[in-house]
């Protein structure tokens, strides 16, 4: 059957991605770039683990907090002035984080930092889809997605070489050209806001979900061994925090329009598919905690070789992403998932075993294995996610699954800072092989986490619902424009 060919991608649209994924790159590689930073930043702020692992939390929780205000304030404001508004942020916060005089102060300005960067990727999403029209929204987040998928590779060896270089703080001062062209082309080229719409918010939903989540993990990341489970304070800070949570989760299910939609958890694949998500961002982040500190601490390794003993597994991750398209319609999302996550869990075994003098191939090699089995796994299950989404639902769904990535980014990090915490106040007293054991004790936990994985993906379909018949396996065609 013949089909019309589709529509191109001219100029202008290509000059509005161009320009927006300028303003996106610095929010794209400062979730990995920072990571090689934390020794540097502990030892010049004096820092603990758990405090340095804030350094993280604090920009990812933000990033979640963040993401479910950003269609509101679209739609209330227009999107260049919030666009604008977005890059302003995002510059202001990389000043302050590149000035900070404690690790307090830098996680602090982190935060503000996160406000920015929460907005930039979503808000590239929304213009994009506007100004692309369904046809070929495709094509170009496609496009724009390519240094998406580059961020875990060049993020670690940009960071290394910009570290040793020019010291720490200038991993926040690159930011500033790259921010400040950004804005003089979105002022040219962006459209103008034009007329604006008022839209509710759903405020009760405020006052419940981010402060939930914040006393939730800031709770958490007092707790540095079994005893302090019993702590007044901590313990009331998490049953505030579980109290918070679950009067959100009570008021989103009666709410016509809620900050969250948690409604969308009544379907068992969108269910099964975000917890999956959100361990699948534990398991990312977590080790981009725990590995720079261990090549730099352990093996005194400097940054630019620590970023490039990191690179693996974003080399792997690109690999995966590359093949999970030709394998998710071949393959059956179950079988998929779990294949899969045993692949990521083989690449993970290699480093519960790590010492004073490790193998550096191999564990590059099983850095590449893991990062291949995360990456099929990421595409499988948010191309899985909305099989049964209806359309109207896509663009809740979307942020719902944003948000979970973004928290098992968060909470991934905070654990795995605690488990080394405890490892290595717990390890001999000289550093050195008491230090390296408790690094590979903690990627005993990481395995753990990962094997975890197995169980929402047991509940997954082991086949698509509609019969594998061409035009009607294309249902899940809206799937594809909501991740992208």
């Amino acid at each position: 059957m013949q089909t019309s060919p589709p529509e191109r991608l001219d100029r202008k649209l290509l000059v509005l991605a161009g320009t927006l994924l300028i303003g996106a790159i610095a929010s794209l590689l400062d979730s990995t770039i920072v990571s090689v930073a934390l020794n540097d930043i502990g030892e010049e702020l004096d820092a603990s683990e758990t405090a340095l692992s804030w350094v993280n939390t604090s920009y990812l929780l933000t990033l979640a907090l963040v993401t479910p205000l950003v269609g509101w304030a679209v739609d209330r404001f227009g999107d260049k002035r919030m666009w604008m508004f977005a890059l302003v942020v995002f510059l202001a916060g990389s000043v302050l984080c590149g000035l900070a005089w404690s690790v307090e102060s830098l996680i602090a300005f982190r935060v503000v930092k996160g406000i920015g960067g929460g907005m930039v990727l979503p808000m590239v999403q929304a213009i994009l889809a506007e100004a692309a029209g369904p046809k070929r929204f495709g094509r170009v987040m496609s496009l724009v997605g390519i240094p998406g998928q580059l961020a875990p590779i060049m993020g670690p060896v940009a960071g290394g070489l910009i570290i040793d270089a020019a010291g720490w703080r200038w991993i926040f001062f690159v930011n500033v050209p790259v921010i400040l062209l950004a804005l003089a082309l979105a002022w040219k080229v962006l459209p103008s806001s034009g007329e604006r719409r008022g839209t509710r918010v759903d405020r009760v939903g405020m006052l419940l979900l981010p402060p939930g989540m914040v006393a939730l993990v800031y709770g958490f990341s007092r707790v540095r061994d079994v005893s302090q489970l019993t702590d007044p304070f901590t313990l009331g800070v998490l049953l505030a925090g579980l109290a918070l949570v679950a009067g959100f989760c009570v008021h989103s299910a009666r709410s016509a329009d809620p900050l969250l939609d948690v409604r969308l958890f009544r379907s068992r694949v969108f269910s099964t598919s975000s917890a999956l998500i959100l361990l699948h961002g534990v398991a990312i982040y977590g080790t981009l905690f725990v590995l720079p500190l261990y090549y730099t601490r352990v093996l005194g390794h400097d940054s630019s070789t620590t970023g490039w003993l990191l690179a693996p597994q974003g080399l792997g991750m690109l690999i995966g992403i590359s093949l999970a398209g030709a394998l998710t319609d071949r393959y059956d999302p179950r079988t998929l998932i779990l294949g899969s996550t045993v692949i990521a869990a083989l690449g993970t075994v290699a480093f519960t075993q790590l010492a004073e003098h490790p193998d550096d191939l191999l564990l590059g090699l099983s850095l590449c294995v893991r990062g291949l089995g995360l990456g099929v796994i990421g595409v499988a299950v948010i191309t899985t996610a909305y099989r049964d989404v209806p359309a109207d639902r896509i663009a809740r769904g979307t942020v719902l699954i944003a948000v979970g990535q973004r928290v098992g980014a968060s909470f991934g990090t905070a654990v795995v800072a605690l488990l080394l915490s405890v490892g290595l106040t717990a390890a001999p007293g000289e550093a050195g092989a008491g230090d390296a054991a408790a690094y590979g004790d903690t990627f005993w936990w990481v395995l753990g986490l990962v094997a975890l994985m197995l169980l929402p993906a047991l509940l997954m379909p082991r086949k698509p619902r509609e019969p594998e018949t061409g035009v009607e396996r294309e249902e899940g065609q809206p799937a594809e424009s909501g991740h992208h």
